[in-house]
């Protein structure tokens, strides 16, 4: 048998309706936290600050390097 479990304060948290006898021998394998990609951690941020020139991620070349300007599409 498996049964998921939670650990708080050093505490086993059982699922409601499991029940185990007393003195029942356990193993115990914790699981690493499951971490969130970048982008989960950071979305409250992404696409606040804009950019002071609107066609800079088309035209990063010409500002950067003089090179003619693209057109947005």
């Amino acid at each position: 048998m498996s049964i998921t479990a939670t650990a708080i304060t050093d505490t086993i948290k059982l699922p409601e309706g499991v029940h185990l006898e007393d003195e029942t021998e356990v193993l115990i394998l914790p699981q690493p936290k499951k971490q969130e990609d970048f982008a989960s951690r950071f979305e409250h941020i992404i696409g606040v600050a804009g950019s002071a020139l609107g066609d800079l991620a088309c035209n990063h070349d010409h500002y950067l390097y003089g090179t003619p300007k693209k057109v947005l599409p």
